[in-house]
């Protein structure tokens, strides 16, 4: 078996998938079809549709695309079939039936953004940067009944900084993970694949972090936390979806997404939800422990901006504070 000759069909949709996709078919990987989202309605009317990334590189590969709206549809299955494929690999897609992912005899593997079983679940890279984490990484694993359990092929570990947010985190596991699948499919070609369940890989006393979808709700900063914790919050949904608050202006509501800030010192005797500002330059925010200092926010139906564009036209008074 060689990489012309394993016969491989990718599964994904956002742009984190396509890198995977670009290594494997400029690797000279054999990819013979692309399954993903259809394309989804855009525009005040939803009359013009858009194609996913992974659609809009396949296209201009000339690979095959399948958009099935259910995956256990009859015409789409037969069509997965056709393609014959040796072996399924899966980045950012959805969660697969046993009849799609049992259907090659390699078998299918997924990519996934964490070093599992941390952070299973449909937001990995958010939770590891909410949570301060210093290390993620990727794992490839293969497909079974449960959701991101299979048995890890491979992981590698990254680094997170305390000045990134999670679009600079996801940028580096999409880097990353691209070489880890090609780096397994060349471990399923040569033979010298060894695979290893996931509870081996955590101690008794290992306190396993799970990491679901996230909603806007979730986003809500809770200013009543410490100020590491609420710094970790912003950067981990930065640039999106943004963690959000409302600001009780002498009556007038403001609703503000931040998507950098940056922490002050800690301070005692302070009110969480304090504001300070002097109405030109610096909006502060008091946490359970410290000040954060606002840097590049967004008015509710308005544009992104510093805070010095936005107390140009905002005029937050000096009673102001978070609601």
């Amino acid at each position: 078996m060689t990489k012309e000759s394993l016969r491989i069909v990718y599964m994904g949709t956002p742009e984190f998938a396509v890198e995977s996709l670009k290594a494997l078919v400029e690797g000279g990987y054999n990819v013979v079809g692309v399954v993903t989202m259809p394309d989804k309605p855009m525009g005040r009317h939803g009359h013009t549709l858009q194609a996913s990334p992974v659609k809009q590189y396949a296209l201009q590969k000339g690979i095959k695309i399948l958009q099935p709206e259910k995956l256990k549809d009859e015409h789409f299955l037969e069509e997965l079939a056709r393609l014959e494929a040796d072996l399924q690999i899966v980045v950012a897609f959805r969660m697969l039936p046993e009849v799609v992912w049992n259907m090659p005899h390699l078998g299918t593997f997924n990519l996934h953004a964490s070093l599992l079983p941390q952070y299973r679940g449909a937001a990995p890279i958010n939770w590891a940067v909410i949570n301060g984490e210093t290390e993620t990484g990727v794992t490839t694993f293969f497909l079974n009944h449960d959701i991101d359990t299979g048995e890890v092929i491979k992981q590698v570990k990254v680094p997170i900084n305390d000045n990134e947010n999670v679009g600079d985190v996801h940028d580096k596991l999409m880097t990353v993970g691209a070489k880890l699948v090609t780096e397994t499919v060349d471990r399923i070609i040569d033979g010298s694949l060894h695979t290893i369940e996931q509870d081996l890989l955590v101690g008794e006393s290992t306190q396993l972090k799970p990491a679901p979808k996230i909603f806007r709700d979730t986003c809500r900063i809770n200013w009543n936390q410490p100020l590491k914790n609420v710094y970790d919050f912003i950067r981990g949904l930065s640039p999106y979806p943004a963690a959000w608050t409302t600001i009780d202006n002498d009556g007038k509501i403001i609703e503000l997404k931040i998507f950098e800030a940056h922490k002050e010192k800690e301070g005692k005797n302070i009110k969480p939800g304090q504001i300070l500002t002097d109405g030109k330059s610096f909006i502060k925010v008091a946490t359970a422990n410290g000040w954060i200092a606002l840097n590049t926010i967004q008015q509710a139906g308005k544009k992104r901006m510093n805070v010095a564009d936005f107390l140009k036209g905002a005029k937050i008074s000096a009673s102001a504070t978070i609601i």
